[in-house]
């Protein structure tokens, strides 16, 4: 019979002993982001940046098994919602993920260093998360068969089992809280530890399971907001949720053998297996690294471009429009913004015609402005988004043949 923890030590250890091959990983990790954060104009990669919190949600639900078109999640954002209520309810579930992530970051900007480890952080993610779910989403049918409310950012009360896990008694929740909070308290640990201790976080939050439900979706926000405090963000212009969820077997299988005790004398000196740990830690690390350099791959300036270029002319052919249209995407995507005035400069046109392409351009969602007088800068409606970068849904995958066979 499994045992059932009671006790916080159970957890250890909270990082790998041996943290050589993880610091190179670690450092491989800052380089990388570092250099994806000077890629984009920094105007450009704030739309990006808002583009990839969309696609974080959809990768983070699609672990859950809840896949929602990215069609359908630019819709719920316009609050253009299905009649269907199952996708409705998937709509609303995409929205709330991806509404809680952007004001996440948005308290990271303001309190430097939010202590986003601890309880009343933790519990915070889960309620303004439950909080916006739909109804039917704040139940979950135990074991035995009873149906459980989730409260929001309440901590559950039940036992539970995760696969062949079993989670810390309810009770012993704080304790296993307070030991969590007190190991990856980012102003302890140096630098390289401090990432390597986002990867081990990930696994521990997971492992205490501390909500009835939404456990997944809380670790995975709350692995957002580490990331991001620990100077790897690249301005939100990656995620790791996509990482995760293409390698989703791996992901859940790394998990699980983190979550298995020590083997033996050669496997640490704590109670679950340090061995484990470090293979979960190297995977993250490595998914990290692998997501940072995808994304910085699409924002090389020639070959995004191309894209741009290639996107444009389609468009102008289809709704035979001006052959000008596409030396304006390419700039606002070079230049983050431009004044109604340099529009006019780029187009070569009069002014009121320049004013009708820009007006049916912002209809199109193809450029964005906050208002009639305003500059305007590049837009990502959802039929631009798998050329301008390919497979970043898998939905893009057949924009980027086509692309390719041009």
């Amino acid at each position: 019979m499994m045992k059932v923890y009671s006790h916080s030590s159970a957890m250890e250890p909270m990082l790998p002993s041996d943290n050589r091959d993880l610091s190179e990983l670690a450092l491989q990790l800052a380089k990388s982001t570092a250099r994806l954060g000077g890629c984009v104009h920094p105007i450009t990669g704030q739309r990006i940046a808002a583009l990839v919190r969309s696609m974080n949600s959809y990768y983070s639900n699609l672990i859950e098994g809840h896949n929602t078109h990215p069609l359908e999640i630019e819709r719920a954002l316009k609050h253009d919602f299905s009649n269907d209520p199952a996708q409705r309810a998937l709509q609303i579930e995409s929205a709330a993920h991806i509404q809680v992530q952007e004001i996440l970051e948005n308290r990271l900007r303001e309190i430097r260093e939010l202590p986003i480890c601890e309880l009343e952080s933790l519990c915070w993610i889960h309620r303004e998360l439950y909080a916006r779910l739909p109804e039917a989403f704040r139940f979950v049918k135990t074991k035995n068969g009873n149906t459980d409310e989730v409260i929001p950012g309440q901590l559950r009360r039940a036992e539970v089992e995760v696969g062949r896990h079993i989670a810390p008694r309810a009770e012993s929740l704080p304790k296993f809280l307070a030991r969590f909070s007190a190991a990856y308290k980012p102003s302890s640990l140096d630098p390289l530890t401090r990432i390597i201790a986002v990867a081990a976080s990930h696994h521990r939050l997971a492992w205490i399971h501390p909500f009835l439900d939404g456990n997944g979706r809380v670790a995975r926000l709350f692995t957002h907001a580490s990331l991001t405090q620990s100077g790897l963000g690249g301005y939100g212009l990656w995620t790791i949720s996509r990482g995760f969820a293409r390698r989703k077997d791996e992901y859940l299988s790394a998990l699980s053998a983190a979550d298995a005790p020590r083997w033996n004398d050669y496997d640490g000196r704590g109670n679950l297996s340090d061995l484990g740990l470090a293979a979960f830690c190297k995977f993250f690390l490595e998914c990290c690294l692998d997501q940072v350099q995808f994304m910085t791959g699409l924002l090389d300036f020639d070959t995004i471009l191309e894209r741009i270029r290639f996107f444009g002319d389609r468009w102008v052919r289809e709704h035979k429009a001006d052959e000008r249209i596409v030396a304006l995407l390419q700039q606002a995507f070079l230049r983050g913004e431009l004044t109604r005035g340099e529009t006019t400069q780029v187009l070569l046109r009069p002014e009121r015609t320049t004013r009708r392409i820009i007006s049916d351009l912002i209809a199109g969602g193809l450029l964005a402005s906050e208002g009639p007088a305003k500059p305007v800068s590049l837009g990502f409606p959802m039929e631009a988004i798998g050329f301008y970068f390919p497979k970043l849904y898998p939905e893009g995958v057949e924009m980027e043949l086509l692309w390719k066979k041009k």
